[in-house]
């Protein structure tokens, strides 16, 4: 048998009542969600009964999703799987800082809390939106990009996928550019141009928090959006570079299959990591675990 890697959703897929079933199911999920309550109170209440309003609003998701995906992580591990990898979406590869071990659950949450302030200040401050681009190579999309002012690729998902961030301003001409060229563009439900420039702002604030933040060796390797590669030596300049710069999905799954993982186990919100995998790479197992039905059903 091949190896484990657990991989946490990023934000976009959060709907009210995520992570209850397996905080019901769960001591060491229902653990993870206490610990979040205590340092910002009303977080579970969030996740479980906030409207998709609420929880769409960039401050709000990135603690309640990151409370869901290190919920299902830690439900995942006390089911006795072994993971020999981790690797995080965006906001989720906060949460596999503290599955790693590089900072403790608390700190990761803290993290992600500032994290998520920041870039939703920058957002406001610089309107921006999100497009996904389909039946399109990577290549052709860089393309299109460098023909628009402030338009960058910023998630290669996958060989079918990329997702392109920009001024709000030129969204339908870029879209309209998209279908002319034979592709299919899909605007994103997202409140800013995440992993561009216009979160140097974010990522300075960032910097500036982590300046006073003790950071571990990690217990268990963990992959970097950033480089595509496991984290090595300036992990700080790792978490601020990752949230104005693309996020390497596609380029993080293929390594970790070049290290022998076969299994990928999705923890958190959705499936939208799982259908990227396999788009990947068919020939992997990849499963998804956000509520009881899943849990029960792993058996990795």
């Amino acid at each position: 048998m091949g190896k484990v890697a657990l991989v946490f959703s990023g934000q976009g897929a959060q709907y009210p009542g995520m992570g209850k079933e397996l905080y019901d199911a769960s001591s060491s999920a229902k653990a993870v969600f206490e610990m979040a309550d205590k340092i910002r109170q009303g977080t579970s209440e969030q996740c479980f009964n906030g409207t998709q309003e609420e929880l769409s609003i960039t401050a709000n998701t990135q603690p309640a999703v990151f409370t869901a995906d290190l919920a299902a992580a830690e439900a995942v591990l006390e089911k006795g799987v072994t993971v020999d990898y981790v690797a995080g979406f965006s906001l989720g590869e906060i949460a596999a800082l503290g599955f790693s071990g590089i900072l403790s659950y608390e700190d990761a949450f803290r993290l992600v809390c500032k994290r998520a302030e920041l870039m939703d200040k920058a957002a406001k401050s610089t309107p921006g939106s999100m497009v996904a681009v389909m039946k399109l190579s990577p290549e052709k999309i860089e393309e299109i990009c460098s023909e628009f002012d402030e338009c960058w690729p910023v998630n290669y998902n996958s060989p079918a996928q990329t997702v392109v961030a920009m001024n709000k301003d030129i969204q339908d001409a870029f879209c309209e550019k998209i279908k002319e060229n034979k592709g299919r563009a899909k605007a994103l439900a997202v409140s800013g141009a995440f992993h561009s420039p216009y979160m140097a702002e974010a990522a300075d604030g960032l910097a500036e928090y982590l300046s006073n933040l003790e950071l571990d060796e990690p217990e268990i390797p963990i992959y970097s959006n950033f480089t595509a590669e496991p984290y090595e030596g300036d992990f700080k300049s790792l978490i601020t570079n990752q949230c104005k710069n693309p996020v390497k999905w596609q380029k993080t799954v293929e390594n970790l299959i070049a290290n022998g993982v076969d299994t990928f186990i999705e923890v958190g919100v959705g499936k939208t990591l799982t259908g990227l995998i396999k788009k990947i790479n068919s020939n992997v197992t990849a499963v998804k675990v956000e509520n009881k039905e899943d849990l029960d059903a792993l058996t990795v």
